[in-house]
């Protein structure tokens, strides 16, 4: 089933069922106003919802067309947003670009943050750049949505508890990132709102590339009109999903709608490309010693996309734009 939300004037939008190929969507306004509603009585709704997606792929003259201005962030504000950085090659490069070693701990206790979920972006919002000082950077990432999880939840039932999968423009603003970092206490200003895709849909929508907590298939990013990275989202996915639930959830339970970000995808093979600037960038150090690479500029594009296996998008598109904002003080 796959799942998003259009705008009708409301803050949390209209919860929708959208066509396996994107074409087409149904309203579902009958089983719950909005995803988040859905979400807090998935037990109940999950099954007319399916209903009501089935009735729109046995006949498409059902739905209006899909157009990609009419989405929100298939949740436009939730009530956490939590990203992990779960990919150990992504670890490694960035913490090189500020002259920062990785912890100890890497590859047994999971990197995790809390961003800002109040405004989430919708997958067309222009990226307001205020300062080009600031490093803007794009950030390709897979995210799970949850249902209410309880605390000290174990990665062999964690995914009892996903309800939804989707990706995201995890934003940063890589200028401010060392400077924050020094005072001990995490990410704020330098961690700008989220942009996630259109659609979402249900574990069992993606088939065999579900597997263990992981989205086995390629996530690509497409750069100024160029190919930027399809690295694989699945076998270099350290930690998975379930074992980021399990950390998550040591001493908290989660509420339905939370949303659970993997990190930046990102592969050791460099003939995947890269899901963020900052990788690049380190690399062009590595093997040149010179940083060629610019962070974003207004004027630029970036789009965020994952296909199946038959070269269908999954997740709709994430089709930004930089802009330019006041100059900061």
């Amino acid at each position: 089933m796959k799942l998003g939300t259009i705008k009708n004037g409301t803050r949390d939008g209209q919860l929708v069922v959208i066509s396996k190929d994107n074409s087409h969507y149904l309203e579902a306004s009958q089983v719950a106003p909005s995803l988040q509603s859905a979400l807090d009585r998935w037990t109940e709704c999950e099954k007319d919802l399916y209903t009501l997606y089935n009735k729109l792929e046995s006949d498409l003259s059902l739905g209006k067309p899909v157009k990609e201005d009419l989405f929100h962030a298939p949740l436009p504000r939730a009530y956490e947003w939590i990203d992990g950085s779960a990919y150990i090659n992504h670890v490694v490069l960035v913490r090189k670009a500020r002259g920062a070693e990785p912890p100890e701990s890497l590859r047994y206790d999971p990197l995790i943050y809390q961003g800002g979920s109040g405004v989430l972006l919708d997958p067309t919002a222009d990226l307001r750049l205020d300062d080009q000082a600031w490093g803007l950077d794009f950030e390709a990432e897979v995210c799970v949505i949850m249902g209410d999880t309880p605390q000290g939840t174990k990665k062999e039932d964690a995914h009892k508890y996903i309800r939804l999968i989707l990706i995201a423009n995890d934003v940063s603003l890589r200028g401010l990132i060392p400077e924050e970092l020094k005072k001990g206490f995490g990410f704020f200003n330098s961690k700008p709102a989220t942009a996630f895709s259109p659609f979402a849909v249900t574990p069992e929508f993606l088939g065999e590339a579900w597997k263990e907590g992981r989205v086995h298939l390629p996530l690509l990013s497409i750069y100024n009109g160029e190919k930027f990275g399809d690295p694989e989202a699945g076998p270099e996915m350290h930690f998975s999903f379930y074992e980021l639930i399990e950390h998550i959830t040591k001493t908290r339970a989660l509420t339905a709608g939370t949303i659970i970000g993997s990190g930046t995808v990102s592969n050791e093979d460099r003939s995947k490309g890269s899901s963020c600037l900052a990788e690049k960038r380190m690399i062009e150090k590595i093997d040149t010693g010179e940083i060629k690479t610019p962070f974003m500029k207004p004027g630029d594009k970036i789009t965020i996309e994952l296909f199946d296996k038959n070269g269908q998008s999954i997740f709709g598109k994430i089709n930004q734009k930089v802009v330019k904002g006041p100059k900061a003080p």
